[in-house]
């Protein structure tokens, strides 16, 4: 799992341990994982849902959403100002492969990357309890949001 432990935490690394589990009837295999863990996603749910919520409704650069996420300390020279891999999150919460239940209604087509994390972050902070601040309703949200 990639991603900071917290809103304020610093990003870690960690490993998880999978439970899986066979059907006695029919012999179909189930692996059970942590609730904020994504199906082919590196990062958590959370982590991702933070990411979102940073760069569309707090207005945080690309690098400094990546800092604040990312684990990973090295970045290579071309992507020093930018993060790919949050403009795909945004995009994958476009196309309901993301968060797909965050909002009843797909994105109007004209909407930018950034408008699309802003409206799935929206999403997420709404999930969470009254009171926390964007940044860690985004968090708590994803970690809720119904998978």
């Amino acid at each position: 799992m990639r991603g900071p432990p917290t809103a304020g935490g610093v990003p870690e690394l960690t490993s998880v341990r999978a439970r899986r589990y066979e059907c006695q009837s029919c012999g179909a295999c189930m692996l059970v994982v942590p609730r904020e863990l994504l199906a082919r996603r590196l990062y958590t749910a959370s982590a991702i849902g933070f990411a979102l919520a940073l760069w569309a409704l707090v207005g945080a650069t690309e690098s400094a959403v990546r800092t604040r996420v990312s684990p990973l300390a090295f970045v290579g020279t071309a992507a020093q100002g930018s993060w790919v891999t949050l403009r795909r999150w945004a995009t994958a919460t476009a196309e309901g492969l993301l968060f797909a239940t965050a909002s009843s209604r797909a994105p109007p087509a004209r909407f930018s990357r950034r408008q699309q994390a802003e409206r799935a972050a929206a999403s997420l902070v709404a999930l969470a309890p009254p009171g926390s601040s964007v940044e860690v309703a985004a968090f708590a949200g994803g970690a809720l949001h119904p998978r």
